[in-house]
């Protein structure tokens, strides 16, 4: 399955205590790089969230945020221990009625440890929410890089066309230009006005056309084709074997320029280099 590097998704739900919300956002990069910003609540989570974001995702630089909204009275709510208080209060009037000139002020109670309690946070049940959540948007971010690489797999299919027909192209004038070669070579010869040495007519003809054939060169690219072709298809990440065969296919455009000796072959081996370097562009944005 082709996949573009570059996706953004994003996904809210109420959570325990509050709402969350998820954002994924990725460009393109030779490597994976993952930043996570998340808030304390889930610091330690980040290890969770680092391990499910990198099954999905193995290339492009991607930022991963996580947002908590508590809930009023959720979290910091206080509550008293009444129990506590009523010994200390107690306590404290025992104390007074024994030496009257010591008082005892009500914040001093409440500064005891214990008299005032902080409702804790359900940590395990806003964590579970949080990787729920982060599924969500993973399948979003995962359903987005495909969209956007079925576009550009489809682009790169038209190029690739075009690569196979320049190709065929070359391949049919060949023999007319192995004609003209020897024309002008039998031309060139003649205007020596010299006898020749047996066979030497022959051997230069033979020598010439060696020099400009690109047969092999034509062969090579129809492989590649053919191989580009095979692994746009394949279900895995491809970007990294399509950048090796994009260089593959411009070294044999370039064989194929420097050894043409006809304007078609000239002008098909650069028509050849840009298709190579619009499908080069391509490739740098798939995963």
């Amino acid at each position: 399955m082709i996949r573009s590097m570059t996706a953004f998704a994003a996904c809210e739900r109420a959570a325990t205590g509050g709402q969350l919300a998820c954002e994924l956002r990725a460009v393109n990069h030779r490597f994976h790089e993952l930043v996570v910003r998340a808030p304390e609540e889930l610091r330690a989570i980040e290890p969770a969230l680092r391990e499910r974001v990198s099954q999905k995702v193995t290339r492009g630089k991607v930022d991963l945020v996580l947002r908590f909204r508590p809930a009023a009275g959720s979290r910091g709510e206080l509550r008293l221990n009444q129990p506590l208080l009523d010994q200390l209060a107690a306590a404290a009037q025992a104390t007074q009625a024994r030496f009257p000139a010591l008082r005892t002020e009500f914040t001093e109670l409440l500064r005891y440890p214990g008299v005032v309690e902080e409702e804790a946070l359900d940590q395990a049940g806003l964590q579970a929410d949080a990787l729920a959540l982060l599924e969500d948007t993973l399948a979003e971010f995962v359903a987005a890089r495909e969209r956007e690489g079925a576009k550009l797999a489809a682009v790169m299919s038209e190029r690739i066309d075009g690569i196979e027909r320049i190709t065929g192209q070359v391949r049919e004038w060949l023999p007319e230009i192995r004609v003209a070669l020897r024309a002008k070579l039998d031309g060139k010869l003649a205007d020596l006005k010299q006898p020749l040495e047996p066979g030497r007519l022959e051997q230069e003809v033979v020598l010439n056309l060696q020099k400009i054939d690109v047969d092999e060169e034509l062969d090579r690219l129809a492989s590649h084709v053919a191989e580009a072709r095979r692994v746009l298809g394949l279900p895995e990440a491809v970007g990294r074997r399509l950048d090796f065969l994009m260089q593959e296919f411009n070294r044999e455009a370039n064989t194929l320029g420097s050894k043409s000796v006809d304007s078609r072959t000239t002008q098909a081996a650069v028509e050849l280099k840009v298709l190579i370097e619009q499908l080069r562009e391509q490739v740098q944005n798939l995963e």
